[in-house]
């Protein structure tokens, strides 16, 4: 077994750095990263769930339709919230995605796409409640209630959908964090508790079964401690820095 050279000097495993370079390895920016990322797990928790609260109590009521008129704008924002969270949702990632990837490329790949088809689906239902605006001025005619039901039901099949598929990428991305430290273990297994009942309670919604709320719960542990941590202590430093490695060949 011999170490690897570049240009023919010998390549000591101290030469080799984390990817990123050696910012990697200042605290300045461990913890601004860190505490960008919590920032915006919070934002993303605080901006959907304002959203769809204000838009599912105004599209609660049997009749909705008819009485839309005047809150119309409300409802709106409620949907412009939801969309927002597109945003959130995927900076989070894409800042996550360089220091999951020193671990595990695969991984980091899992939870970018992850997030990518959760925002996906969650914007078709934002845009299914945004329908309910113009359709409002319908209310009296046929098929104008029934359609609006429709488009809530849209709504929230596509919020299960999207929750199933944070579900199985977080499930990855809480594996890493278990296995590299990047967090206190006990937070990453809270998370790997969590997200697989996230991901039961979708399936179980989708068929009908109403338990998904309760199966939310282990999920929200972790996902309003893991933003504090993020805050407050930010990544662990030898795990955010990545292994160093020297490089061999037989």
């Amino acid at each position: 077994m011999t170490q690897s050279t570049l240009s023919g000097s010998p390549l000591s495993a101290q030469q080799i750095r984390a990817p990123g370079g050696s910012s990697a390895n200042r605290p300045s920016s461990r913890m601004t990263q860190s505490r960008i990322i919590g920032a915006l797990f919070l934002a993303g928790f605080l901006v959907y769930g304002t959203g769809s609260s204000i838009a599912s109590s105004l599209a609660a009521p049997a009749n909705f339709l008819a009485t839309i008129g005047p809150v119309q704008s409300l409802l709106t924002l409620g949907a412009f919230l939801i969309l927002l969270n597109t945003a959130v949702d995927v900076a989070k990632a894409v800042l996550f995605f360089p220091i999951l990837e020193r671990h595990s490329t695969r991984t980091a790949l899992t939870y970018l796409a992850a997030i990518i088809v959760e925002v996906l689906f969650l914007s078709i239902g934002a845009l299914a409640l945004l329908m309910i605006v113009p359709l409002a001025q319908h209310a009296g005619e046929p098929g104008a209630s029934t359609l609006a039901s429709l488009l809530v039901q849209l709504n929230g099949m596509s919020y299960q959908i999207g929750e199933m598929a944070l579900g199985v990428g977080a499930t990855f991305l809480c594996l890493l964090l278990f296995k590299t430290g990047l967090v206190p273990r006990w937070l990453a297994l809270s998370g790997l508790i969590g997200y697989p009942c996230l991901v039961a309670g979708t399936i179980a919604e989708l068929f009908g079964v109403h338990i998904g709320l309760y199966l939310m719960m282990p999920g929200f542990f972790f996902e309003l401690v893991l933003p504090a941590w993020l805050l407050i202590k930010g990544f662990q430093k030898a795990a955010y820095s990545g292994r160093v490695e020297a490089i061999s060949v037989r």
